[in-house]
């Protein structure tokens, strides 16, 4: 029993030493205490800082990709103009059909006369001209021609790549054969290396139209009149 009551004692002056002890800290070392609260506010304050820190970045990045990635126009778009059939370019026609020749460098499909593209071939009435209305008829033969139109002329004639059935176009054919010339300002000089050595020799009189040497061109045709 005694044993008992002088452990009993003993803690009682533990305890009491102990709390002497942190009476005595708070008693004579004060800063210590403020010191401690202190850092643990300045602790707090730096996790805030941390945490406030993340939530902007992450803010940040998102506007950064919600953003588009390509150049941005300032002007806008103009609506579209209304369809003008007065200045719309129609899509390419195509005539096929028998074909009636008119002379070296023209038929007729379904009506429509239709000018060869690219190439000039005399006149009826030059030199040359029969045999080269003659030579088309012999290529067309009767078969059906596939004309793919390109243009209306100055004159309002409309003018075709024309073709026949195996493929080969009727006006690389005609200068092949030595009847017709190519004339670069409309074909773009796509047919000028097919041409024989003497064409533009036989066909001078279209040779000078396409040098703008009309006055040989008015006096030829003026003394097919006189019969000069």
């Amino acid at each position: 029993m005694e044993s008992r009551h002088f452990h009993l004692e003993i803690s009682t002056a533990k305890l009491e030493r102990k709390s002497g002890a942190s009476d005595f800290k708070r008693v004579f070392f004060p800063g210590k205490c403020r010191l401690h609260h202190g850092m643990e506010a300045i602790l707090l304050l730096i996790i805030f800082v941390a945490v406030l820190g993340a939530f902007a970045i992450r803010s940040k990045n998102k506007r950064d990709s919600d953003r588009p990635t390509g150049p941005v126009s300032n002007t806008t778009q103009s609506a579209p103009k209304p369809f003008d059939h007065r200045t719309a370019t129609p899509a390419q026609e195509v005539l096929t059909g028998q074909a009636y020749v008119v002379d070296g460098d023209t038929i007729t499909i379904q009506k429509t006369q239709i000018r060869l593209f690219g190439v000039d071939a005399p006149e009826m009435n030059h030199p040359y001209g029969k045999k080269a209305k003659w030579a088309l008829v012999s290529l067309c033969k009767g078969q059906p021609i596939r004309a793919e139109i390109t243009e209306k002329d100055q004159y309002g004639r409309t003018v075709a790549k024309c073709y026949l059935p195996d493929g080969r176009d009727l006006s690389a054919e005609m200068v092949k054969l030595g009847l017709a010339i190519d004339w670069a300002k409309f074909s773009g000089g796509a047919y000028r290396a097919l041409e024989t050595s003497d064409a533009r020799k036989k066909m001078w009189l279209a040779d000078a139209r396409q040098k703008g040497q009309m006055h040989v061109w008015k006096k030829f045709e003026a003394s097919q009149k006189t019969g000069g």
